[in-house]
């Protein structure tokens, strides 16, 4: 479900949204040193009054701590506040959107759909791109409306909001036609502009649809372990 940049079939991204280090004990070192002690060199005691041999044990620990950050890696997806569709031409358009909303307003995370990972179906990356984030926002130009997929988009996109319940008003149109003022929408160029970013995107909002994100992975995981 987001959302450098490029158009949609080459996203550059791959969302996320150390290293670990091995510890030279050089116990070889000591061991020759201890059957040889009596042609241990200065420079031989010089070396061994740096180094600080450490017991097995905590040499391990110290080994987990370094792989720490590897694992850090592996972080938990992050739910957004918003992606935004749009037309393959319209990546430039979109990515000012979102930094408009991110940078001038506050709305974060959020990303577009172009930055979805690669090297997966586009129907995969829409499915999570609109149910991984709180918001759809639908950037609708000339391109974006005379576009097969970006249509698809559209209905998919006000589908699933009318199908669930928590996702009622999710939708957003950026620059929409006349037909869709009725409902939630973004008008850059209107005066009341800010009072709309922040009538729509409300933290409350947020919170409860993360809330059933979490809890519907958190089923679909244990459906498969199970």
């Amino acid at each position: 479900m987001g959302i450098g940049k490029s158009k949609i079939d080459s996203c550059p991204l791959s969302l996320s949204w150390g290293k670990s280090h091995s510890v030279d004990t050089s116990q070889g070192h000591y061991e020759s040193a201890s059957k040889n002690s009596e042609d241990i060199s200065l420079c031989d005691v010089a070396e061994r009054g740096k180094t600080t041999e450490e017991p097995p044990g905590e040499q391990e620990g110290a080994e987990g701590e370094a792989e720490t950050p590897e694992e850090d890696d592996e972080e938990e997806e992050v739910f957004l506040k918003f992606v935004i569709l749009h037309a393959d031409d319209d990546t430039d358009e979109a990515l000012r959107v979102q930094n408009v909303l991110q940078n001038d307003f506050g709305i974060k995370p959020g990303i577009i759909f172009a930055e979805m990972p690669c090297g997966r179906q586009h129907l995969q990356n829409l499915d999570d791109a609109v149910n991984g984030s709180a918001w759809t926002i639908l950037l609708l130009t000339e391109n974006f409306l005379r576009d097969t997929w970006c249509n698809f988009q559209f209905y998919t996109s006000l589908m699933n909001s009318v199908n669930r319940r928590h996702k009622y008003n999710s939708v957003i149109p950026c620059g929409s036609p006349f037909a869709l003022q009725t409902i939630n929408a973004l008008e850059e160029e209107s005066r009341g502009f800010p009072t709309q970013v922040e009538r729509i995107f409300q933290e409350s909002v947020y919170k409860t649809q993360q809330t059933i994100w979490k809890e519907t992975r958190n089923v679909a995981q244990r459906q498969f372990i199970a």
